[in-house]
């Protein structure tokens, strides 16, 4: 189904380098796999919905909600450099113009 040549071609295309027992390896493996997905491909699926998961999943992340902290002093005293009542970060912005 698949053989060394092609294997090489898309480590090639990869910009991977293969010793010759790597090649022979995967061209087994890619085989194994593009034989696998031949008999897949002879199920009939026209009665079953395309899905992204095998199973159904939701979100339990929390919901987001914005509450102050009763301990303000106890969180800036943990902080690296605080400036009054604040964190002090680092510049991140640069203002320099892009050079193309």
């Amino acid at each position: 189904m698949i053989d060394a040549e092609q294997v090489r071609k898309v480590a090639h295309l990869a910009r991977l380098e293969m010793t010759a027992e790597e090649e022979a390896q995967f061209t087994s493996q890619l085989g194994s796999i593009l034989e696998y997905f031949g008999q897949l491909s002879e199920l009939d699926v026209t009665d079953v919905p395309p899905t992204t998961r095998a199973i159904d999943v939701s979100n339990v992340a929390r919901q987001d909600k914005l509450e102050p902290y009763p301990n303000r002093e106890a969180i800036l005293a943990c902080a690296p450099e605080q400036e009054g009542d604040f964190f002090k970060v680092p510049k991140i912005i640069n203002t320099a113009e892009p050079e193309f």
